[in-house]
């Protein structure tokens, strides 16, 4: 029996959120085309005849302009030195830039294995891969380098027996039915966050964020789960486009969000929206910490 924790890393929208929620088998990540999308590290179980793995999703690794990203990035590198596999995700239907070489520098002389994950090849002709994968061979010895499409799970399967095969021997870390650590409150939370990242744009995913009020769970089974949500932005002119016309933006966003939410949790949902407008709040410690984006740096 093999057990362990395998940390993905990388740049934004390298595409490991995705790549956690195949893994696992289930949806624990939220997933858009907005860069910067995770912004809490996402432990994730999956249990093999013979393995127990502990996938963890992390932040993008990117250039923090506030406090909330400093912690973002903070989470991230953390895992570095503290997980059995780390899998440095790159997306390699787009040119290697400055960002990717800082990641790549960034775990050069770590003592734990790195698997190089080369992600979305579903987008690039297989002729170009060769030559792709070469070039990093060459430039640094990773353990391997696996390339995959989280998207459509082609070469998954190999990917989870070669970070299996680099685990070290030991029982279980979590009961067989245990999937993840977060709480019910934050993935809801989440579920808000994703709807309205899929119909907001410009600023607004950057500067937006979802806090839960008040969870309230069913008093008996088969009852309805009432959720009060406050979507937080920076500035009035951002309220006003996420409220939209009449309210049409904000209830566009909250019927998509419990629509998924009656999904996840298999029960009704009663769901209230409400959008506060806080300046600077990407600064406040005290807001962070209730977000659950990691821990102030030193």
């Amino acid at each position: 029996m093999k057990s362990g924790f395998v940390s993905l890393i990388g740049r934004p929208n390298a595409g490991k959120s995705t790549l956690l929620n195949r893994l696992v088998g289930s949806k624990l990540a939220i997933v858009s085309d907005k860069p910067q999308t995770t912004r809490n590290r996402i432990l994730g179980v999956r249990n093999y005849p013979d393995a127990q793995v502990v996938y963890l999703d992390t932040p993008g690794i990117h250039r923090p302009l506030h406090r909330m990203n400093v912690r973002m990035v903070d989470t991230a590198v953390n895992t570095i030195g503290t997980v059995d596999v780390l899998c440095l995700l790159l997306d390699v239907s787009e040119r290697a830039g400055h960002g990717d070489r800082f990641v790549i520098d960034l775990v050069k002389n770590t003592t734990t294995p790195v698997f190089l994950v080369l992600n979305k090849i579903d987008l690039v002709k297989k002729s170009r891969l060769l030559p792709i994968m070469d070039g990093y061979w060459q430039e640094q010895r990773f353990a391997e380098i696996i390339p995959v499409s989280a998207a459509t799970g082609e070469n998954v399967e190999r990917l989870e027996q070669v970070l299996i095969d680099r685990l070290p021997e030991g029982q279980p870390l979590y009961p067989d039915d245990y999937l993840t650590d977060q709480p019910e409150r934050f993935l809801a939370s989440e579920i808000v966050r994703e709807k309205l990242l899929q119909f907001t744009h410009a600023e607004i995913p950057f500067s937006s964020a979802v806090v839960v009020d008040r969870f309230e769970e069913p008093e008996e089974a088969g009852g309805m789960i009432r959720l009060y949500c406050t979507i937080l932005v920076d500035r009035d002119s951002q309220k006003a486009i996420v409220v939209g016309r009449a309210g049409d933006m904000v209830k566009r966003i909250g019927t998509a969000a419990r629509e998924e939410l009656e999904r996840f949790f298999d029960a009704k949902v009663f769901l209230d929206l409400h959008v506060g407008v806080k300046s600077d709040w990407r600064e406040d410690e005290r807001l962070l910490g209730e977000l659950g984006l990691g821990h102030p740096r030193e």
